[in-house]
């Protein structure tokens, strides 16, 4: 997962991976699938540098094996695409997120959940690079389960950005409900959607709501991803800046201190 910046905001999205959540089972599979699963496993553990050349080797594999416009290249090509976003490189990202797109689409039709994935992913990255009006419609399109809750945040996000405050809040709160019936409150997922909404509220001047949520959002970070993961380097940032803006110079110091070592740790991009 990879955190947007909006002034002192984030507005965060967990970028979709293609490959299964479960545990790898190496066994009878060919060498491009043992390499996926690998790289999936360094992913989840925010090593991100480590999961490239995994990920880059993997796609080759495929494209040797079945050519570079089959229905089992968009997958390789979707992972690769999500690596490189989490490193800060977007035009890399950009152009694989559209050759996956192109094969999904085509292959599988305009409203499938794989094609969907994809475009959460590229609309998450113009996102990142406040191309706002371009991600919007993208997102709007991957919607399309209510219970989809990275959408959400991710719409929700373009939403903030173009000032629809009351969408966003409406979304992430949708969200944050979800999210919590489906997984329980001590989940990383349930951590991140309380990131998100202080975001929100830090954005709106709401400073004692969101410095309530970013706190809660660190403890459950911390309790299920451990004290040196990035996405709690993120909401560490986030709080440190909601700090700074209050003139707490101290507080704000010791957390941007803690982000940038965690973040140096993981090789990810500040």
């Amino acid at each position: 997962m990879k955190a947007l910046k909006a002034s002192i905001c984030v507005a965060v999205t967990a970028l979709a991976l293609s490959l299964s959540l479960g545990a790898p089972s190496y066994a009878g599979e060919d060498e491009a699938s043992t390499l996926s699963q690998q790289m999936k496993e360094l992913y989840r553990a925010g090593k991100y540098t480590e999961a490239l050349p995994l990920a880059q080797k993997s796609l080759a594999l495929r494209e040797k094996e079945f050519g570079p416009d089959d229905v089992n290249v968009a997958m390789p090509l979707n992972d690769l695409g999500t690596i490189h976003y989490n490193l800060g490189q977007y035009a890399v990202a950009e152009l694989l997120y559209k050759r996956s797109l192109a094969i999904r689409e085509k292959t599988l039709g305009q409203d499938h959940a794989e094609v969907a994935t994809v475009l959460n992913n590229l609309g998450e990255l113009y996102r990142a690079e406040e191309r706002y009006a371009e991600a919007e419609p993208l997102l709007k399109r991957s919607i399309n389960d209510p219970e989809a809750t990275v959408l959400m945040n991710n719409l929700a996000d373009a939403y903030i950005h173009r000032h629809r405050y009351a969408d966003a809040e409406r979304l992430l709160k949708r969200s944050m409900a979800v999210t919590e019936k489906a997984f329980g409150p001590d989940h990383p997922d349930v951590a991140q959607a309380l990131n998100n909404l202080a975001a929100l509220y830090a954005r709106q001047g709401r400073n004692a709501d969101a410095e309530r949520l970013f706190k809660r959002s660190v403890a459950t970070f911390e309790k299920t991803l451990g004290p040196n993961h990035p996405d709690l380097a993120d909401v560490l940032e986030n709080l440190a800046s909601l700090y700074k803006d209050q003139g707490r110079y101290a507080d704000a110091k010791e957390l941007f201190k803690r982000s940038m070592a965690i973040r140096e740790k993981a090789g990810s991009p500040s």
